[in-house]
């Protein structure tokens, strides 16, 4: 029998079609756009910070109100309260506990076996929680003006005083977010809040700086938090105070470079696993 040689077809290069990966930006959009869309299904993630938020708010008022403005004239209890109360609904605020699910059903593992940039899975889901940060602040910003504080900067006062407040809120989610891709352990991640309100008290929260003593002044001349509230105060009682809002700005970037290597060198290990 002689066997007949079929000619493979010929292939036109020149005309060919092939799939080209995605671009950085493309990634993290995609990243960032399904965390987004989970915010519906997982709203017991970001109702509890914002009741807490206003719960304090509103009790602080409620307490230290004739205490304090009867004592300092001129004292504006709600205006000082307000960047604590928006420091406690933002800080924690992350989709590292959406990340750690990812690990554990499997879909970070699947996630990598595709071009997608392994950066941008990070920087994805931080994204989103800029977005979210910055949608937590407005109803505590709106609560404060019907109660009748003024913002002394004005309108671009309080878009700053809402982008400093999300800047902060991204710069503390990185301990969350090294804690996720380290044990995977949502309990792990849930705990890392806690790691804010040491830092929280020990600060001008409830009280102006200049009225501390002793050792609680020492620690709050280092603790960043400090800065972060004089930041914000700033914008809501006395105006543009440039040397305050540098302050507050050299403070998030000190603990976002930390928060930042710390989760940066953990999504290198879970990479490196996968």
């Amino acid at each position: 029998m002689t066997a007949i040689m079929i000619p493979a077809p010929q292939v036109d290069e020149s005309t060919t079609v092939r799939a080209r990966p995605a671009t950085a930006a493309r990634d993290i959009i995609s990243i960032a756009g399904r965390a987004l869309r989970a915010v519906p299904r997982e709203l017991e993630t970001v109702i509890p910070p914002i009741f807490i938020a206003l719960f304090f708010f509103v009790i602080n008022i409620g307490t230290l109100q004739r205490l304090t403005e009867s004592g300092v004239k001129g004292f504006d209890i709600k205006a000082f309260m307000l960047p604590t109360a928006i420091l406690i609904g933002v800080t924690g605020v992350s989709r590292a506990g959406s990340l750690v699910l990812d690990i554990q059903d499997g879909y970070l593992d699947r996630l990598l076996l595709t071009p997608v940039r392994r950066l941008a899975i990070l920087v994805g889901h931080m994204v989103a929680d800029v977005a979210i940060a910055c949608a937590l602040t407005i109803p505590i910003l709106v609560l404060s003006v019907i109660l009748g504080v003024h913002m002394e900067t004005g309108l671009a006062g309080a878009l700053t005083f809402i982008l400093i407040s999300a800047l902060w809120s991204l710069a503390f989610a990185g301990f969350g977010y090294a804690i996720a891709l380290k044990t995977g352990n949502p309990a792990a991640v849930n705990s890392a809040f806690l790691l804010f309100f040491p830092f929280l008290f020990m600060t001008s929260s409830y009280v102006p700086r200049a009225q501390l003593s002793g050792w609680l002044n020492t620690i709050a001349a280092w603790n960043p938090v400090t800065y972060i509230l004089e930041g914000l105060r700033g914008l809501v009682t006395s105006g543009w105070q440039w040397d305050s809002l540098l302050e507050a700005v050299v403070a998030i970037a000190a603990v976002g470079t930390l928060s930042m290597s710390l989760c940066f060198a953990a999504l290198r290990g879970r990479t490196r696993r996968a």
